[in-house]
Order: C-alpha cells, then structure tokens, then sequence
C-alpha cells in the first residue's frame, strides 16, 4: 500500500521549530513530523522551502536559527524540483485562486504527487476552496 504523501507548507513547518501557547495547532504539526519520522506517511516539499523556513526563522529567533535550520536541513526531505509542469499547475491555481506563487507551489506539489497540501493558513485555504488536496492543519486527522 502506498504511503500518504503530504506538503506541509512553511506555516506547518515552522510549528516544528516554534513550540509555544502562541502556535495554534503545533502538536498537529508535530504528528505529523512523528508520523514521517516513523515512515507512516510521506513528505515532499517544493525547493524553495529552506528559504522560506529560514527567512522566518531568522526573523523570529536570529540566534537559534542556524541550530534550528541544521535540524531541519537534517531531515533530508523529499524534494520537488521546479519544471515546467509545476509551474504550470501553480500558475492555474494562481489564475484561479488568486494567490502567490510561492503558496501555490506547495500546492502544485501536493497535486503532481497525488498527494495533500497541509496548511495552518486558513486564508489561503479559503481562497482556493475550489481547488483539491489541500487540508488546513486544524483540520488534520490522524493519521
């Protein structure tokens, strides 16, 4: 049986590295890191997802961030270089949805790979409504 694939984008991610009251939903996010660590589940994320993790990680926590930032480039994901079909795919969310590009690609990922974009920006989730696999991390079951 195949493994289900999911696309955390930053805002799931980084619920990883910033464990307080203030993070809404981090122990969803950390089952999920549980579940990937424990090969129940499967995490492809799109290239640019060091630079995002690693722009807010030093906004948030400068003197952390380069501990936090080996942790996570520790984990060896699973990543989804850019080509033509993905920006093709992220470009029609765009067209359709509204959104950045950057948001997008996660998303054009979870499609590609047949998988679900996981997510803890409920506005974004909103905004491409119409579009499928994605889930907003509150929502999140278990897995």
């Amino acid at each position: 049986m195949r493994k289900k694939i999911i696309v955390p984008d930053a805002s799931v991610l980084l619920k990883w590295a910033f464990k307080t009251h203030e993070e809404d939903y981090s122990d969803k996010a950390l089952l999920l890191l549980e579940s990937w660590l424990g090969g129940e589940v499967e995490i492809v994320l799109p290239g640019l997802w060091c630079y995002e993790v690693g722009n807010v990680l030093m906004l948030k926590s400068p003197e952390l961030a380069p501990d936090l930032m080996e942790v996570f480039l520790s984990y060896d994901f699973q990543v989804q270089e850019m080509t033509l079909e993905l920006c093709r795919v992220a470009f029609s969310i765009m067209r359709k949805s509204r959104v950045t590009f950057y948001d997008a690609v996660y998303h054009a990922v979870a499609i590609l790979h047949e998988g679900t974009l996981l997510t803890a920006d409920e506005a974004y989730a909103r905004k491409v409504a119409e579009v499928d696999h994605v889930t907003v991390l509150k929502d999140l079951p278990f897995f």
